[in-house]
């Protein structure tokens, strides 16, 4: 595939699932060169069989959410100002309803097990602030007074002057009378025309005060709303995450679950009989120890929470991983191998696989003893799969598209390492009989891992004309606790020669690689590791380091993470850090090097990859920087299509500059 074939790159959201498991409801969504922005709208299928239809025709509609009767469907769509806020339609379509009037937008929501009433999180701007009074510019804004240790995220920015608080809003009903625009008429002095209201009701506010909320669940009987609570430490990191119980009517709150736990919260649900379901792990004594996590499933049944699944084999911490409560079982989603399959998980903790294979489960639901999951695979960005008498079967196609515009099948591959250790990845490589140049992709984390996902990284080289070996070396997620935490203050050390070996192993193992005719990148941790690797290791003939954690010496102090991210993983001693540091080696740098990065990055913020690139230019290596303006790290998952298409070419100029393929 090309670099504008991004377009065809078609994801599935979080599915949803009638009770009586008739129909379901989904999102896609994809880049669109044109709109420069990614696009998509909700569909419906029925069940177990149907062929799916387009039920709205938003630009941008996602996270639908069925009430508990199944006939009406909430869900996300931008306002008139961009703001995403919460419509309502029937179920089987028709004109959505604007439920919200959100000030910021909506973060997330839920319906009342009633249906009469929505939850809903958002963020509440500082009087002044984010265009809440009309004309006053954010330049022109009062100063930002910061006491605690955090204030800023990536992808949003400021955190403390506009915290997200819970509010409750009674549900439109859909097809009550349409407002009417009065028509021209004298009227008595003083009397105006009624003009149409934004939303039929008014929103209460549950919460108030400093901190944030996060995630909104609403007990069995509607009575509370459940919601994660936030607060920015004064001194020291905290990853410890409370819950609390709010009244809808607005009497009062309670604390379900406490810091004295121990857990930081990935997702929470609550089953028919009122239990609570967490996705969590425990910190530890020091309170910010998240390397490696083991996140599992817990169950809080009015003591101490439970834990259900293990720590060292299973992990629940994939990015969009949720829970489904069915009956008195709970399906959740496991990242093993590269692989995402969803389990089923007893109130005993008894495990069993419900969807397996070469595929990546993003989000599931179940009604009536169906089960639908949205998945990716080789061949697809995203489909949804129905389990029927626990066959699957996909009921869409959208990865046809893709598939035309030309896929290479990876083929998995297990290199031993020069200590013996097992490293695990995939060979991507052209038509013909090569030999092909040869680039080493490493993936960003480190606790995150490459999958069998069609990914476009991979595609694009591939189609240019090189091979790609991408591996899950030590450090990598999907392997075991052991595996994730073997770098821990040791980075730089058995990750750089998993990578190495599999390369070397990868071309061993296919005469069609080139081993003579090799280059490097990778993002985040990838970056890391990239610019590491050529400051110890001379055979390459061009680097691409991007947005890397690259100087861990002022990852404090400029990084959202910085205040644990770097503690943890490579120590608080000056010589710790230094060791560990590729800002420390980047004078044995003798590789063309080009940097690349955002300028609203604030996972790895820009002054890693300036300061990186100025220490290149100062020590006389050949050295390039490409910044991307209005984008932060998400800038290859989610960044503006024109932008992502751009990079692309640079990626590509730079290999053919300096690892053509003839």
């Amino acid at each position: 595939m090309r670099a504008h074939d991004i377009e065809k790159l078609i994801s599935v959201g979080r599915p949803v699932i009638a009770p009586d498991a008739s129909f379901a409801v989904f999102a896609t969504s994809r880049p669109d060169l044109v709109a420069n922005r990614a696009v998509g709208q909700l569909w419906r299928v029925d069940l177990p069989d149907g062929t799916p239809r387009r039920l709205t025709r938003g630009v941008a509609d996602a996270g639908p959410r069925l009430s508990s009767d199944g006939s009406r469907l909430a869900f996300l769509r931008g306002d008139a100002k961009g703001r995403p806020q919460v419509f309502v339609i029937p179920s089987s379509g028709g004109e959505p309803v604007q439920a919200t009037d959100a000030t910021l937008g909506v973060e997330g929501f839920a319906w009342a097990p009633d249906g009469r009433s929505l939850a809903y999180v958002s963020r509440v701007p500082e009087p002044g602030r984010y265009g809440s009074v009309e004309g006053l510019d954010a330049s022109a804004e009062a100063p930002r007074h910061i006491t605690g240790i955090r204030w800023h995220a990536n992808g949003l920015g400021y955190l403390a002057d506009r915290p997200a608080h819970v509010f409750v809003i009674a549900a439109p009903q859909p097809d009550s009378e349409p407002f009417y625009e009065p028509a021209a008429a004298v009227r008595p002095e003083g009397e105006q025309a009624p003009k149409k209201p934004v939303i039929a009701f008014e929103a209460r506010r549950l919460t108030e005060g400093t901190a944030s909320h996060g995630g909104v669940v609403f007990s069995a009987d509607g009575s509370e709303v459940l919601t994660g609570v936030d607060e920015i430490e004064p001194a020291r990191r905290d990853l410890r995450s409370r819950v609390i119980a709010l009244a809808t009517d607005g009497s009062g709150k309670r604390e379900v679950l406490g810091v004295e736990a121990g857990l930081s919260l990935y997702g929470f649900d609550v089953a028919h009989d009122g239990t609570l379901a967490l996705l969590a792990h425990e910190v530890g004594e020091s309170t910010v120890d998240f390397v490696a996590p083991g996140v599992g499933l817990w169950l809080l049944e009015g003591g101490a929470p439970r834990r259900l699944t293990d720590a060292d084999s299973i992990d629940l911490g994939e990015v969009g991983s949720h829970i489904t409560a069915t009956g008195d079982d709970f399906l959740v989603q496991d990242r093993t191998r590269g692989r995402v399959r969803l389990l089923c998980v007893s109130r005993a903790g008894e495990v069993s696989e419900v969807l397996g294979g070469d595929l990546e489960v993003a989000g599931h639901a179940a009604a009536d003893g169906l089960v639908i999951a949205a998945v990716a695979s080789p061949e697809s960005a995203g489909e949804l799969v129905v389990l029927d008498d626990g066959a699957p079967r996909t009921l869409t196609a959208f990865g046809a598209g893709a598939a035309a515009s030309g896929i290479s099948t990876p083929r998995e591959l297990t290199v031993d390492g020069r200590d013996g250790y097992p490293v695990h990845g995939w060979v991507a490589v052209p038509e013909g009989e090569g030999p092909f140049p040869v680039i080493l992709q490493i993936h960003g984390g480190p606790y995150a891992s490459y999958g069998v996902h069609l990914f476009d990284e991979t595609q694009v080289l591939v189609d240019a004309g090189y091979a790609v070996v991408y591996s899950n070396p030590r450090g990598s997620a999907g392997y075991g606790r052991a595996h994730g935490r073997s770098i821990r203050q040791a980075m730089g050390t058995v990750d750089f020669s998993d990578v190495i070996d599999f390369l070397e192993g990868a071309v061993t193992d296919d005469p069609r690689l080139d081993g003579a005719r090799v280059g490097v990148m990778g993002g985040s941790y990838g970056g890391y590791l990239t610019a590491w690797i050529i400051a110890h290791d001379h055979r390459f003939a061009g680097a691409i380091v991007e947005r890397g954690f690259l100087d861990p010496a002022t990852f404090q102090g400029t990084s959202d993470i910085g205040t644990f991210f770097g503690d943890e993983y490579v120590g608080v001693s000056a010589a710790d850090i230094a060791r560990q540091s590729p800002m420390a080696v980047v004078d044995q740098v003798t590789t063309p090097t080009l940097v690349i990065h955002s300028e609203l990055d604030f996972r790895c913020p820009l002054e890693q990859a300036t300061r990186y690139y100025a220490a290149l230019k100062r020590n006389g290596a050949e050295a390039e920087l490409l910044v991307f303006p209005g984008e932060n790290h998400e800038l290859t998952r989610a960044g503006q299509p024109r932008h992502r298409v751009q990079r692309f070419d640079a990626v590509l100029d730079w290999w053919a500059r300096h690892l053509p393929t003839h």
